[in-house]
């Protein structure tokens, strides 16, 4: 099922996108008791898509592509690098990525990520059990002020991973029965149409299962939690000279089995400051 969250007359509802671009509705939430439930009424013209999940939680997971480690000159990782963004930072599809004007970045760079959802709480998962946590997958842009990550942050990468419009999350959520292997899915990522990123995760140094098994070891994913598992290489900061994201641009990402996520960038607005 590839389930939308989209704008309707009533709100913010839930629909399963059908092939011909109209959707069924469901009523109810993701992750309250109860879940979704399907109202039977007629498919519809879908609204304004919007971010597929609302997350209680977003770990990223930095340096985990191995070509990206070595474009970047770093060892591969024994565990894994470990971040989090704010949920205030989850985007749309199609809305701007903000460029940060008040506390100012000249150096905002794109990545993007497979996304996974996880379905039910858990705690100390197997490896051999991961994915049966899972309820689907959704494409990302981590996106990353890389002088506030790496200069001005203080040694952390919050800072510069945590601007409003600093995570795009959708179009769509496709469940986890429609991608039996999330470690062979082709990843390319695309600004004003030039391919900057052409990757797969099976170049992941840690898949998603063990992603899974590590976050939830001695603490408890919640439902709802959603997992950047790290960007491939070909970022921005990496090419000789650097190209960060300016006014005017515009990301694509493309992940097999899960469509476009795209977002133009502007510059934010500093009026009423």
């Amino acid at each position: 099922m590839r389930l939308i969250r989209h704008l309707t007359a009533a709100g913010p509802a839930y629909a399963s996108l059908l092939p011909d671009g109209t959707a069924l509705p469901f009523a109810g939430e993701l992750f309250t008791p109860g879940g979704l439930q399907a109202t039977g009424l007629p498919p519809l013209r879908p609204g304004k898509f919007l971010a597929p999940v609302s997350p209680c939680a977003i770990f990223a997971i930095g340096l985990n592509y191995r070509r990206h480690a070595e474009e970047v000159g770093r060892p591969l990782p024994v565990h894994p690098m470990i971040f989090m963004k704010p949920a205030s930072a989850v985007q749309n599809p199609g809305d701007s990525i903000l460029l940060p004007r008040t506390l100012r970045s000249d150096e905002v760079d794109y990545e993007g990520e497979l996304a996974v959802v996880i379905g039910r709480t858990c705690k100390n998962v197997r490896r051999e059990h991961a994915l049966e946590h899972v309820l689907g997958y959704t494409i990302a842009n981590d996106v990353s002020a890389r002088d506030w990550q790496h200069r001005f942050g203080g040694g952390q990468f919050c800072q510069g991973k945590s601007f409003d419009t600093f995570c795009p999350l959708g179009p769509v959520l496709v469940t986890a029965d429609e991608v039996p292997d999330p470690g062979r899915l082709a990843l390319r990522t695309f600004v004003n149409g030039e391919l900057r990123q052409d990757s797969s995760t099976s170049d992941l140094i840690f898949d998603v299962p063990a992603l899974i098994a590590f976050l939830s070891a001695s603490k408890t994913l919640l439902a709802g939690t959603v997992i950047l598992t790290g960007t491939p290489s070909g970022v921005g900061a990496a090419a000789k000279p650097p190209r960060f994201l300016q006014p005017g641009d515009t990301v694509s990402i493309e992940i097999e089995s899960l469509g476009t996520l795209t977002n133009p960038v502007a510059a934010e607005s500093t009026e009423g400051a």
